[in-house]
């Protein structure tokens, strides 16, 4: 095995020694040049080189360093472009010149280039290599799902048609001294009082009353929004990029107003699909997941092997159901890894006939969920098998739990849907490193 043999000489050097997870990324990246290939397009897509002057954008290589680097490690940009000065281990790794280190603004430039696809590929192929040295064997995978917050307050109606004037008369400001003749007026204070007593009363009858008020300054300040949209034929270019921006509020406003006079108003119940829990983050989705607390981000539905693998993660739009999840994942893994593993056990609910009927077809042995009900029944080879399987299925949320945990996936701050499901990649990119780098070290004593 190569890959052991390269560690064992890498690890008596002290500075890979007391940091195997780097020790361990830095040799597959000169085993495996090709998985920068991977993130290539991605990185370089619009970029423009000279061929004068100082070379001022980093290297594809640089710029995937340094995103494993800052996953493995938990921090922010700024803290990145620290870490190449105060941090031998890490100007090593990103194999940069000290003494001219990029800036935090370059980095988050080209790592938010790098798009969930290709973060995808890289994850299968980093798990394959795991397969290869010996490291998982796919004979078995268990399946969850979790929830991954969005980066928003907890929506209201009232929040969020506050949301909507609050950031309306910040552009409308911004546009009026950009365009002195395009005149609007304020309605800011009046409505923040109201939105302040909106949340303080009580009573149903004034609380209604106080809505109607507070749609009335909310149809003016859509109106404004309109007229300003109008002046962007013949203004500068500054003007022309905050009324672009009030385009993109507007319907998001008429949103916001018709789901809350729907509600509030009229009494109306307007289903979760049509609703929009945030104007800064549109893509959040609710999420109930049986008796428990409400959730606004993402589901994620996760599968992993006996080694403790994240062998598929895939983040999801919607309040899907998790027995519509297990086929999906059974054949994800068969297209990325070749192999349809013997064994699979999951928790009660994505126990359904057909995905046991499905798993039977591809040709599974084991077929174990955790609660069943009705005449569904689990297939196993023994008893012995059933209850084993259920026992090791628990293990499921310990890795959930440190992927979470370990690499800030509670919450997350990244912007947009496109970034949100990068940061979660990444965090199970940098997690299965931790794996991987763990069982190498086990091996190699």
């Amino acid at each position: 095995m190569k890959l052991f043999t390269d560690l064992t000489l890498k690890f008596e050097q002290a500075n890979w020694a007391r940091n195997p997870e780097f020790g361990l990324i830095d040799t597959i990246l000169e085993q495996r040049a090709d998985l920068l290939h991977i993130v290539k397009e991605d990185i370089t897509k619009g970029m423009k080189r000279t061929g004068f002057g100082r070379a001022d954008v980093p290297s594809v290589e640089t710029i995937m360093r340094a995103a494993i680097y800052k996953e493995i490690k938990g921090l922010d940009y700024r803290e990145l472009e620290y870490a190449q000065e105060d941090s031998r281990i890490c100007s090593l790794f990103l194999k940069i010149d000290e003494l001219r280190p990029y800036s935090f603004q370059m980095y988050q430039k080209y790592i938010s280039k790098i798009s969930e696809n290709s973060l995808q590929k890289l994850l299968v192929e980093l798990n394959k290599i795991a397969i290869n040295e010996g490291l998982e064997d796919l004979k078995k995978i268990r399946q969850d799902s979790t929830v991954v917050e969005a980066n928003i307050h907890y929506p209201t109606n009232n929040s969020l048609v506050w949301d909507c004037i609050k950031t309306s008369h910040n552009l409308l400001d911004k546009l009026s001294k950009e365009l002195p003749e395009f005149v609007t007026r304020n309605y800011y204070k009046s409505a923040k009082r109201t939105y302040f007593k909106i949340n303080n009363t009580k009573s149903k009858d004034k609380r209604i009353q106080l809505f109607k008020n507070q749609l009335v300054t909310f149809t003016k300040t859509i109106n404004n929004l309109s007229n300003a949209v109008k002046k962007k034929s013949g203004c500068s270019i500054k003007a022309y990029s905050i009324i672009s921006e009030i385009e993109i509020l507007l319907p998001l406003c008429n949103k916001v107003y018709s789901q809350t006079e729907s509600f509030q108003i009229f009494g109306e119940k307007v289903s979760n699909s049509e609703k929009i829990f945030s104007i800064y983050e549109t893509h959040t989705d609710i999420i109930i997941k049986g008796s428990r607390d409400i959730k606004f981000g993402h589901k994620i539905d996760i599968s992993g092997g006996k080694s403790n693998l994240i062998l598929d993660c895939v983040v999801l739009e919607g309040n899907i159901a998790d027995s519509k999840l297990f086929q999906p994942a059974i054949e994800r893994i068969e297209k990325n890894y070749g192999i349809i593993p013997e064994s699979t056990c999951t928790d009660g609910g994505y126990a359904s006939k057909a995905n046991s009927e499905f798993a039977q077809e591809k040709g599974v042995k084991n077929i174990v969920f955790n609660k069943i009900v009705g005449s569904l029944t689990n297939i196993a080879s023994s008893l012995n098998m059933e209850t084993r399987l259920k026992k090791w299925r628990s293990g499921i949320e310990a890795v959930i739990s440190n992927l979470k945990r370990g690499y800030n996936l509670n919450r997350i701050n990244w912007k947009g849907l496109e970034h949100f499901k990068s940061k979660v990649l990444w965090g199970a990119i940098a997690y299965n490193i931790r794996v991987m780098t763990g069982a190498i070290l086990s091996e190699l004593k």
